[in-house]
């Protein structure tokens, strides 16, 4: 008469658990961390305050493409009230939405002069959101306004460096990763994540003053000095 063996049964348990040391035990790692998944980003408060037409702007239709148009004086705008609701728009990533609030940013950075500087603290958590969506279209969004605004005005580069702390965390993280991406009209060719954060940071340390570096290689370990080149 045979007898058929019984094949023992494999459980599974996570690394350095006291299930793990058992007979028949398949060892598995940890879960992933998750570190660069999209994070959908809640409704902002810019397509609230657009789709209640409170913004002084409408849509112009050139042969090169769509532009803004202004029907008030950028001298007369409350840039405290206008520039951060126009940033709070950087998350979004749908037409018009997204048109609007990129094109409003560098409409409002080229007009702005003196009155951007006093406004960089309530821009930084609008920043800081875009950036967390981890999102690659909505940061090489940011990364290019970033570029922008450094260069907007007296002051604005070095206001931002105590800020670093808050918004280069996602710059550590993409930093190496070299993704292609496309994102919309004004930026129609492809951009490289690692290679836009490189050239920000740059620009982060040329226009940041005398503590730009040592604040950024603090947040950014593996970045090394463009100006000593």
């Amino acid at each position: 008469m045979s007898t058929k063996k019984k094949e023992a049964k494999t459980d599974r348990a996570e690394g350095f658990t006291t299930r793990a040391m058992m007979k028949n035990t398949e060892v598995v790692g940890p879960p992933p961390a998750g570190a660069f998944r999209e994070r959908p980003s809640k409704p902002t408060t810019f397509r609230k305050y657009y789709e209640r037409g409170e913004f002084p702007i409408a849509l112009e239709h050139y042969n090169k493409g769509n532009k803004i148009k202004w029907k008030e004086d950028f001298d007369k705008l409350d840039y405290h009230r206008i520039l951060p609701l126009f940033f709070d728009g950087l998350c979004e990533t749908k037409h018009p939405y997204e048109f609007f609030a990129r094109q409003g940013i560098h409409d409002l950075l080229d007009h702005g002069g003196p009155k951007i500087q006093p406004v960089i603290p309530q821009l930084i958590m609008p920043i800081k959101n875009a950036l967390n969506t981890r999102n690659h279209q909505v940061i090489c969004t940011t990364l290019k306004i970033l570029q922008h605004l450094v260069v907007s005005g007296d002051k604005v580069g070095e206001t931002l460096t105590q800020y670093y702390r808050q918004i280069l965390p996602v710059f550590n993280l993409f930093k190496n990763m070299k993704v292609n991406t496309g994102d919309g009209v004004d930026y129609s060719h492809k951009e490289n994540i690692g290679d836009l954060i490189q050239e920000t940071l740059e620009m982060f340390e040329r226009y940041g003053g005398k503590d730009a570096f040592i604040n950024i290689k603090y947040m950014v370990p593996t970045y090394q000095s463009c100006l000593n080149n």
